[in-house]
């Protein structure tokens, strides 16, 4: 059995945004911070979930990241802009880029915005979940401090800089793909660490380049497609890092201070984002993209037995989380003052839907 206690949303979300604000974040930051965190969780992807919260109270209190910081819109152009997070909370600057760009497309049919000055800023699925429900295609992605190896090469040089996907899909639940171009996410390793679980074979490897399975000895990840193919996974990483950092001016994957580790937690990491949004109603129309969706979504459900459209396996998950609670690692639980006897607590241990 996994060392886990479920815990009501509602519970779960109080208890987050109380230690947030205790940390010195805004009611702003800390609500943009919950809101992501709680994306995650909801969702299966614990990883970057709830988890996180004793990372984003550590750097608010040394001063990395600013509690209540001025974020700044600039437009650039009829479709484009530019976010300023002032070196706060990155999801506060992810949300507010998504929400310009949602506008922008409403008024040109498209908008990119690009975010300077930010931090982590969680699952990058979010922030495209955001444009899904307000009827649009919704990209994000972010480029964050060296982790994985180049195809062939033996030191970490990429971060794992996911790329998101999501649109409304005909149906309640909007189509989303959110996915590392690493071959598992960096928080996963520390998940694995945390829960006393062997990484699968491939994903990672120890100081010395070598394939590993123990998440203790595992130093860096493997590209997406591992020793065989792994150069698509590092040209993705590419992707992100090119819209990230480079477009913005922001610090490269390999120049970046590491998230996490015993070093600098003072200095500002100086990071990029990008997020994008697609009106489908200046393209073929918002209805007939809802009916194609449906449509096609569809057809790869019905295409075998096993096959599911992306984002179908999240919202089973959800429902069941919905109904259970949420699985919290028992030190996350300890940090936020949820052990045994707190209210919506269910302290038996549990395996984790996903991990």
């Amino acid at each position: 059995m996994t060392a886990t206690v479920r815990i009501k949303a509602n519970v779960l979300s109080r208890a987050l945004e109380q230690r947030l604000l205790a940390a010195g974040a805004s009611g702003t930051a800390a609500d943009a911070c919950v809101r992501a965190l709680m994306h995650a969780s909801r969702i299966g992807v614990d990883s970057h979930g709830v988890r996180l919260v004793s990372h984003y109270d550590s750097v608010l209190r040394a001063g990395r990241v600013k509690g209540n910081p001025d974020i700044s819109v600039r437009r650039t152009a009829a479709a484009t802009a530019v976010v300023d997070g002032d070196d706060g909370l990155g999801h506060l600057a992810g949300y507010r880029a998504m929400e310009e760009a949602i506008a922008l497309a409403r008024e040109a049919g498209i908008g990119a915005v690009g975010v300077v000055r930010s931090s982590h800023f969680g699952a990058a699925g979010a922030y495209a979940i955001a444009a899904a429900q307000a009827g649009m295609i919704g990209f994000a992605t972010t480029n964050s401090d060296s982790a994985v190896t180049l195809f062939g090469g033996a030191k970490p040089f990429h971060g794992t800089n996911p790329l998101a996907f999501a649109a409304p899909s005909g149906g309640r639940r909007p189509w989303l793909v959110d996915m590392a171009t690493s071959s598992i996410p960096l928080n996963r390793v520390l998940l694995f660490r945390a829960l006393g679980k062997e990484l699968p074979q491939g994903v990672a490897a120890g100081a010395d380049g070598t394939a590993t399975r123990d998440a203790h000895a595992a130093s860096m990840l493997l590209p997406l497609g591992g020793e065989e193919f792994g150069f698509k996974g590092a040209a993705l990483a590419g992707v992100a890092t090119v819209l990230s950092a480079v477009l913005q001016g922001m610090t490269a994957d390999h120049a970046m201070i590491p998230m996490v580790g015993a070093g600098d937690r003072t200095t500002p990491r100086n990071m990029g984002h990008f997020c994008l949004a697609i009106d489908p109603a200046r393209f073929g129309g918002a209805e007939v993209f809802r009916a194609g969706m449906a449509a096609y979504l569809g057809a790869v459900r019905g295409a075998g037995p096993d096959t599911m459209a992306p984002g179908d396996r999240e919202w089973t998950i959800e429902a069941e989380r919905e109904r259970e609670g949420i699985p919290v690692d028992l030190e996350t639980a300890a940090f936020l003052g949820l052990l045994a006897g707190a209210e919506g607590a269910d302290t038996t241990l549990q395996e984790t839907s996903r991990i």
